[in-house]
């Protein structure tokens, strides 16, 4: 089983019993009792015509025995169609019921496991394949639901096969208790396979999500792919994942269908038993052939529930991993801990750190006894190497992870203490990478409006900016369609359209991790413009990679390796000839009007001689 590798458990997966599965299952059919009620009325309805056919073709069996009339003839035939009939009119109803329900149960369902993949830490995400995610909010909540269409053609079998059970005893007791006595053996031989149809479903459902985030992560980087003409190992990538899927699905589907075969022989022992049994009781007269051979028509309506509840119990096991791999999504445990859940106030932007410990992993520490104070109002830039702490700062502040010593404190209150919904309304976020969903331009810059925010407003702020040219290089100005991850936009668009979303939402403290991908000197000075309104009235944290973002800070905060080593001006800065003056020199003076490459000067007055030579 070497095709299992590759399959193992996420982090977050438990182990769930089948009691714990049960119960959490049946919660979400509290609200369902009126129709449950109706489903288990239809259902014996159905029992009780499967069970009526029989009887009515015994006593048929025994009248001909006499002469009949065509008016009883046609009183049985009819008598045969009407419970055929009612039987079938009663399914259909119930069907309707059960779809019904498992509609909206699927629908409640993904909804709690989706409301709760929104509510997971980043840390989760930066762990935890996305594709495979999705697999479980679509691919597993819609097994979870055909378990219990299953279940309740299950409690179908269930009161025929009581009712049978019951008829037969009127016929013959001891010959009811002889078969009975089988059936022990049939359920256990189906529990033997709970374990194995369990294990080989729940690799069969990782083999889905595995083929699932292969697809999404090759359609979401097939740019990319087709740049560096990689569309053969992408194929191949697939087709990996694929016929790993392909393997273990045909390894599944061999452990449930080898259940009803077995099943099936085993019943046939019993069948041999007891013609063999019944046969001997008639021949010694304990039995009347016309009793024995309605107790043989009623076994055989008897068995096929009786080995469908068995069969179908290794099958519930898919539903049950189903449910066990949605359910572990929704117990994931949240990394950031709230240790109160008060509405954050207005608030005015002061941020404190104090002695704050922060590591990713174990072995990894980014920040340690960190100590940093921001006064309200205050613009701060965030500046060092790859690695110096910049972006965790940023995200500690908008608790997207969970720091594991010290304090920070927004307002001189603790930030755990804040309702973290109430809380992330005041912050305003860019990331280095704008992102912007599918539809119009308006519709990205108020994703997050508030209520009273209006187009005309909206409009009247992007006027703001660079006196609203911008909008003109749009082809239908804010209705402008943006694309997938707005791939219809320029960077520089995506960017002003990313700090306009910022801008209409007024927040008490904004957070930019600045983009650093070049854009022209026109879009520079409308992104410096739109940057300079969300400055004005907010304390903002800036992680600058531009000259322009630096200078435009009220005071320069250097890092390395998680620790603060210069903080000043840009002017104070480069007069200390330190780390700053070192990444001036490496990062930023390119970027200043005022740079002369080295040896520039002396490559012009060359010039200016050999031509006037």
């Amino acid at each position: 089983m070497g095709f299992f590798s590759g399959l193992d458990t996420e982090g977050y997966d438990r182990q769930y019993s089948d009691k714990q599965l049960t119960q959490r299952i049946w919660g979400y059919f509290k609200g369902y009792t009126r129709q449950l009620i109706v489903v288990m009325i239809l259902v014996t309805v159905i029992a009780v015509a499967g069970a009526l056919n029989p009887i009515i073709v015994s006593r048929s069996v025994d009248a001909m025995g006499g002469n009949l009339t065509l008016a009883q003839i046609a009183l049985l035939v009819g008598a045969v169609l009407l419970t055929g009939l009612i039987g079938w009119f009663a399914n259909w109803l119930r069907r309707r019921y059960v779809v019904r329900i498992v509609g909206d149960i699927v629908l409640n369902l993904r909804t709690d496991v989706f409301q709760a993949t929104a509510e997971h830490d980043l840390s989760f995400y930066d762990e935890y394949v996305s594709g495979k995610i999705v697999s479980r909010i679509t691919s597993d909540t819609q097994e979870f639901g055909q378990m219990i269409v299953l279940v309740t053609d299950l409690l179908s079998q269930i009161v025929m096969a009581i009712l049978l059970a019951t008829f037969l005893f009127t016929i013959d007791w001891k010959l009811t208790l002889f078969l009975l006595a089988f059936m022990p053996f049939v359920f256990l031989a189906a529990l033997g396979f709970r374990k194995l149809a369990r294990r080989t479903t729940r690799h069969g459902m990782r083999a889905m999500a595995n083929v699932n985030a292969t697809i999404k992560e090759t359609v979401s980087g097939i740019a990319v792919a087709k740049n560096f003409r990689q569309e053969a190992s992408v194929y191949n990538e697939f087709d990996q994942a694929n016929r790993q899927s392909y393997k273990v699905n045909v390894q599944r589907g061999f452990v449930l269908s080898l259940v009803f075969p077995t099943l099936n022989a085993f019943m046939g022992i019993v069948w041999a038993a007891l013609i063999y049994v019944g046969g001997w009781s008639v021949f010694l007269g304990a039995v009347s052939l016309g009793a024995w051979f309605l107790f043989i028509q009623s076994v055989d309506r008897f068995y096929f529930p009786i080995l469908n509840l068995s069969a179908f119990w290794a099958q519930v096991q898919a539903g049950l991993s189903a449910s066990e791999r949605v359910f572990a999504l929704i117990d994931a445990e949240a990394e950031v801990v709230q240790t109160d859940l008060q509405p954050a106030p207005l608030l005015s932007g002061d941020i404190r750190f104090e002695q704050v410990d922060f590591h990713y992993t174990d072995k990894d520490p980014v920040l340690r006894g960190f100590d940093l104070h921001i006064q309200p109002g205050e613009t701060v830039a965030l500046v060092g190497h790859t690695g110096a702490g910049k972006s965790s700062i940023a995200k500690l502040i908008a608790r997207f992870y969970e720091f594991q010593g010290g304090k920070i404190l927004i307002d001189e209150q603790d930030i755990r203490a804040f309702d973290l919904h109430s809380y992330r309304r005041q912050l305003g976020i860019v990331s280095q990478t704008p992102f912007l969903f599918s539809g119009t331009v308006a519709e990205n810059i108020c994703y997050a409006c508030p209520s009273e925010a209006t187009k005309a407003e909206i409009a009247d702020l992007a006027k703001q900016i660079g006196d609203g040219e911008w909008l003109e290089t749009l082809p239908q100005g804010l209705e402008t369609e943006v694309g997938e991850r707005g791939a219809r936009l320029s960077m520089g668009q995506r960017q002003l359209v990313s700090l306009m979303r910022v801008l209409v939402q007024r927040p008490a403290i904004f957070i930019l991790d600045e983009a650093t991908a070049s854009v022209d000197p026109f879009t520079e000075w409308q992104i410096q413009q739109a940057l300079n309104l969300i400055l004005q009235n907010t304390t903002s944290i800036l992680i600058a990679h531009r000259l322009s973002t630096v200078k435009a800070a009220d005071r320069i905060i250097v890092l390395r390796q998680g620790a603060i080593i210069e903080e000043g001006s840009h002017e104070s800065l480069l007069a200390q000839g330190g780390h700053y003056a070192e990444l001036y020199n490496t990062y930023f003076r390119h970027q200043s009007t005022d740079y002369r490459p080295e040896g520039l000067e002396e490559f012009l007055q060359q010039k200016v001689e050999a031509s006037a030579d």
